[in-house]
């Protein structure tokens, strides 16, 4: 690999696997860079990064790290939350229109209109959106615990709930508390096919069926088991079943597999038997463009400081909740 310096901007890098991976490793310490990856992206991404899984628990270790660098390959609100808990540090994404149907769902003026024909409302928002909508929130939630936060809140209070309407839903019937709903949705977890979903429940009438609550309710309503990502991990691992049908992104099996190869892992077609259920946003990152942005140290996220801020501090009620 030809030296580059921390200023020079070259043409994209072109490499066999090894040499891609060794020039990785070695820019990674030459930038003391930490690697996130979360569980939705490609296999070769997640083995070589320093930490895999969900993004506010990858962002919070980044925190915790001396590194300068956090490469985040995930989708731009993942690595806008890591850079609201790390302004210090420099934050990179691999592909800078790696998105989020979900995120992109909740624009932030559509958001503040909505929010002002329900001024009373308490606003919980799902950390999947973006700062600016953040910033508008009262408390930010993950789908872990979304349900407990909700209970937590004084019974006489509406709440606006924001920005997946089915994480929602889910979240209304596990509470009992009535919420309004902004009506987002994420594209992978609404395209699951009901049809092959009992189809594989008939084929392994032995498995689990294991699913994320961002799916469609009459989906949920045919799981043994509901839970956010690193949930879902957690159950198969202790379940006594050998097998699982896995109602979510399907990068979430190749970290299910690795921990469990005697363990049987399904993924839910799409509809019309499609494999549109893989995000295509998260597959924009590949290990050609994670070693092109520690060499450029672009493209890096920034954002104004008084979004930051505002932005955090649902951050640190939900963190304050949660201990």
């Amino acid at each position: 690999m030809t030296a580059v310096s921390a200023q020079e901007t070259v043409s994209p890098v072109r490499f066999d696997g090894n040499e891609l991976r060794a020039s990785i490793d070695a820019l990674r310490k030459q930038r003391n860079a930490v690697i996130l990856a979360h569980y939705y992206q490609d296999p070769e991404i997640q083995d070589i990064a320093d930490f895999i899984g969900d993004s506010l628990d990858l962002s919070r270790k980044a925190a915790n790290t001396e590194a300068d660098v956090i490469v985040f390959c995930g989708v731009h609100f993942m690595a806008e939350t890591a850079k609201i808990l790390s302004p210090e540090k420099t934050v990179l994404i691999p592909d800078i229109d790696a998105g989020c149907t979900l995120a992109d769902d909740c624009p932030a003026e559509e958001f503040a209109a909505f929010r002002d024909q329900h001024p009373d409302h308490f606003v919980v928002s799902y950390i999947n959106c973006t700062a600016a909508v953040k910033a508008q929130s009262d408390l930010i939630c993950t789908s872990s615990n979304a349900v407990d936060l909700v209970n937590q809140l004084p019974s006489d209070r509406p709440i606006l709930f924001a920005p997946d309407r089915n994480l929602g839903r889910w979240v209304q019937r596990q509470s009992g508390r009535e919420l309004t709903f902004w009506p987002g949705r994420c594209l992978v977890h609404e395209t699951f096919s009901e049809e092959a979903l009992l189809k594989l429940k008939i084929l392994h009438q032995d498995a689990e069926v294991i699913a994320h609550p961002e799916c469609q309710e009459h989906l949920l309503e045919l799981a043994d088991f509901i839970g956010s990502t690193s949930k879902l991990l957690e159950h198969s691992e202790t379940s006594d079943a050998n097998s699982f049908i896995v109602l979510t992104e399907p990068g979430i099996l190749h970290q299910m597999i690795q921990r469990m190869p005697n363990k049987t892992f399904y993924e839910v077609p799409g509809i019309d038997g499609c494999s549109c259920n893989a995000c295509p946003y998260m597959r924009l990152n590949t290990l050609e463009k994670l070693l092109q942005c520690l060499i450029d140290l672009e493209p890096a996220i920034e954002m104004e400081e008084s979004i930051r801020l505002r932005a955090l501090k649902p951050m640190q009620k939900m963190l304050a909740m949660s201990n």
